[in-house]
């Protein structure tokens, strides 16, 4: 099994739909996420894809 691993540098680098196209190819991305939103009790596959509530 290959193993991934996303470093982002720095602050601000992230944007609102990143990760959309590799989930797309690869449903591991988003099947983590859901795990990820189960241990945090929210969604954040949901935050990533669609950004805050607030600005």
């Amino acid at each position: 099994m290959t193993q991934f691993a996303f470093v982002f540098p720095g602050q601000g680098s992230q944007t609102v739909g990143m990760l959309a196209e590799l989930a797309a190819q690869f449903p591991i991305v988003e099947e983590t996420f859901g795990e990820a939103s189960s241990a945090l009790g929210y969604d954040l596959w949901q935050l990533v894809q669609q950004g805050p509530a607030e600005e």
